[in-house]
């Protein structure tokens, strides 16, 4: 270059304009083309060998602690996530069965597109959708809460093995403070 600007007046830039093209344009056109170049990255990183589906309840008090559980198991970027209230309860009971084809729709996806070998179901105590699917007595203790979830895995598993029969499923009941049960 011989340290002459570029400005609307120079011929290169008028030959630009008289078709119509700014460097507004060009610009444009050169970050489309590399986005472009890039999305087959993108699109193959969709796809890949992951390890599980964890299905969580939508409780803002259970996002942290489940996070940290999935990442003390040493899950993270090896999973796919679904969140639905009452997690495995939003799956199996009566009054969110609007809701239910919607969760097996996405683990057939995530099936498909991830290759994972299991679901963790984390499901969690104080839970509302509990209370709205099975009433308060089913979940009035401690133990009764617990025998209720054990109930609700139990079928849980059973409609897994219906749908995805190539696929493991854990469960575990998980406390406010993030401390879990396994249940089996």
């Amino acid at each position: 270059m011989t340290g002459t600007s570029h400005n609307s007046t120079c011929e290169c830039c008028t030959d630009l304009l008289a078709r119509g093209l700014t460097r507004r344009h060009i610009l444009r056109g050169v970050g489309a083309a590399g986005l472009m170049l890039a999305a087959p990255r993108f699109v193959h990183a969709a796809s890949g060998n992951y390890d599980a589906m964890v299905l969580a309840c939508i409780d803002p008090r259970l996002q942290e602690p489940v996070h940290a559980y999935t990442s003390g198991r040493g899950l993270t970027g090896k999973f796919s996530q679904f969140v639905i209230a009452g997690a495995a309860i939003g799956v199996v009971a009566e009054p969110f069965k609007d809701w239910q084809k919607a969760f097996w729709d996405n683990l057939a996806t995530t099936v498909q597109l991830h290759n994972i070998k299991r679901v963790i179901a984390i499901d969690h105590r104080d839970c509302g959708a509990a209370r709205i699917a099975y009433g308060d007595a089913k979940i009035a203790t401690k133990d009764v809460e617990t025998e209720t979830h054990r109930g609700v895995f139990a079928e849980f598993r059973k409609q897994v093995a219906a749908h995805q029969p190539a696929l493991g499923v854990e469960t575990g009941l998980m406390a406010i403070d993030g401390t879990i049960e396994m249940i089996g």
